[in-house]
Formats: structure tokens, C-alpha cells, sequence
């Protein structure tokens, strides 16, 4: 057995306790530390205050808080991009939603992150009604009115959160079922293109629920029609756009909750459930219901089918119409 001088025995003491040290704090349970939420769009925009509720709720089951880090921008891709990157270890999540994971594959002839390889689902969130809506300054308060307004202005310029953005889509299917030309004016997120509609800079937009709740209420968005197959609740007094004629048109703008592809199931199982125990509490249905959405908890594995049917729904429409970003 070799032997040691008083300094190298020391030395070797002091490996041996900063080795324990270090496996005790790779043997602690997860979460030991707070959670990274990746919003892709700006603050103030529907998608950032369901991450904000959300968040909020599950931190307390959770027992670390989830921290809201907005990276908007590309149509999601700049926050889908930092997520794929990230680190699997369940430290980062972000609210992944119809462009990150049906729309943009067949938006963009190259994405930076692969939308069926690249996340580890979680759990669907809301669905998102999207509502025709017009500053006051445009003359109709319904869509035959709208339609005819519309026809006479050689292309209408229409506002959304970005290009490939679910409004987007929207609108352009919109457009195509009801005869429309019309000239999209892409922002950087849902907030700051309400605010322009308001402001009278551009005429209309699709907004969602969450987005233009507030507006409508107070009389400085109108709303024309609601794009889902019923009337939605505390939107109530809002008709459909198919009721008003325009059939078969439905579109929404839905979300769910992914982290980087590799994060261990056990850690994943740990954010579902915090995820479900979120959307079932009935202060946050409450503050969600209040915005108009639908809630849509899911497990893990049928968020993978639901975005695999989104991307079934959207990429034909998107093809047909030869959208391209890139």
C-alpha cells in the first residue's frame, strides 16, 4: 500500500469530500432549481399570458418556480431553436404551439430544429378562438358587411403576430373561402399588432381570444365573426363566421408544452402531471376561461398525434396557397 506525506493525504481527503459533494448534488431530485419557461413571441401577447398563468401554478406543485424568458421572433423558430439546443435536462420548457409544430415545416425550406424530432412533448394547453376583428373606423359589424367593405379596397391590409403565424393561416384561408384579396402585414407577435389595429394603422386582423379580450371589451376592436364551430363562452354575444355564412371555415390557434428531445421520461411524467394539475385548478380554469380559451389537457403521447394531424390539416392548405418564408 503506497504511502502518503500530511500534505498529500489532505489532498486526497478534500478529492474524496468534493467528490460525494458532487454526486449528492447529481443524486438530488428534480427540480433543485428554478425552471426556464421559453415564451417564442413577445410579452403582452396571448401565448405569454397563458405561460404567466400557467407557470405560476405549476411552480407551487412543482416546488421551484418556472421563469418566463420571451424570445420571440421568426415565427418561433429563435425560441424553438434555443430549446432544441438546450440542455435535456427538464431545466427548459417552452410553450411550442401551430407554427412550431405544424406550420413551419412546410413554411420554411430549411428550420434551424426538426418539429418531430427535436422536442419532447409534454402536454397540450389551450386552444385559442380566433375572432375577425376591425378598428371602429372600418364600416360593418358583421361579415356580410365586412365582405362588402372589403371588396372595395384592393386588397385589404390585414395585421397578424408574424408570418406562418396561426392568424396568419387563418387568414389566408379566410380570404380563400370567401373570395378575398387581401395584403398581410406580419408583426412580432400578437401585442404590438393589436395595438396597431387599434390605433387604425391597419384595418383588421384575426385575433385570438386571450390577445383581443380586453380591446373588444372596451369598444376599440369590433368584433365580426368568431372563427370556431360554436359560439365560445363569455364571447357569447360574438356570431360564428360560419353561422354568418361563411361554411365550413374553423381555425384556431393552439399550444402545448414541449422540452428539448431527450429529457428523461421521469421528468417529462413530473411536468405532465404538474401541467394537468395547472389546467384542472379552478382559479387558473378561471383566468383562462375569462380569456375565452379552451382548455386542452393531454398526456405526452397524444400531443405527439395531435400535432402529427395539425401538420396534416395545415401543410396541404399551405402548399396549395404557396406560402413561403424562406
Amino acid at each position: 500500500m503506497p504511502s502518503y506525506d500530511k500534505a498529500s493525504r489532505r489532498t486526497f481527503i478534500l478529492g474524496l469530500m468534493a467528490a460525494a459533494a458532487a454526486g449528492q448534488a447529481h443524486a438530488q431530485p428534480w427540480p433543485a432549481k428554478p425552471i426556464e419557461w421559453v415564451v417564442p413571441y413577445p410579452a403582452g401577447g396571448g401565448t405569454d399570458a397563458v405561460a404567466r398563468i400557467l407557470a405560476e401554478a405549476m411552480g407551487k406543485t412543482l416546488g421551484q418556480p418556472m421563469v418566463i424568458n420571451n424570445k420571440p421572433g421568426a415565427a418561433t423558430n429563435i425560441g424553438a431553436d434555443y430549446v432544441a439546443r438546450s440542455k435535456a435536462d427538464g431545466y427548459v420548457v417552452m410553450s411550442a404551439d401551430t407554427a412550431t409544430l405544424a406550420a413551419n415545416p412546410f413554411l420554411y425550406s430549411k428550420l434551424p430544429y426538426s418539429a418531430e424530432k427535436d422536442f419532447a412533448p409534454i402536454g397540450l394547453t389551450v386552444r385559442f378562438p380566433l375572432i375577425l376583428a376591425v378598428n371602429p373606423s372600418v364600416p360593418a359589424s358583421n361579415l356580410t358587411q365586412f365582405l362588402a367593405w372589403a371588396k372595395t379596397q384592393a386588397g385589404a391590409n390585414y395585421a397578424t403576430p408574424g408570418s406562418g403565424s396561426p392568424h396568419h393561416l387563418a387568414t389566408e384561408l379566410f380570404g380563400e373561402k370567401a373570395g378575398l384579396k387581401l395584403t398581410h402585414v406580419p408583426y412580432r407577435g400578437a401585442a404590438p399588432a393589436v395595438q396597431d389595429v387599434v390605433a387604425g394603422q391597419v384595418p383588421f386582423m384575426f385575433v385570438d381570444t386571450a390577445s383581443g379580450y380586453q380591446f373588444i371589451q372596451a369598444g376599440k376592436l369590433r368584433p365580426i365573426g368568431i372563427a370556431s364551430a360554436g359560439r365560445v363562452k363569455n364571447f357569447d354575444s360574438i356570431p360564428t363566421l360560419q353561422e354568418q355564412g361563411l361554411k365550413g371555415y374553423e381555425a384556431y390557434a393552439w399550444q402545448g408544452l414541449v422540452a428539448p428531445a431527450g429529457t428523461p421520461p421521469e421528468v417529462i411524467g413530473k411536468l405532465n402531471a404538474a401541467l394537468l394539475a395547472a389546467l384542472a385548478s379552478t382559479p387558473v380554469k378561471a383566468r383562462l376561461q375569462t380569456l375565452g380559451l379552451e382548455l386542452i389537457p393531454s398526456t405526452p403521447q397524444q400531443m405527439t398525434q395531435y400535432a402529427a394531424n395539425e401538420r396534416a390539416k395545415w401543410g396541404p392548405l399551405i402548399k396549395t396557397a404557396s406560402i413561403h418564408i424562406d
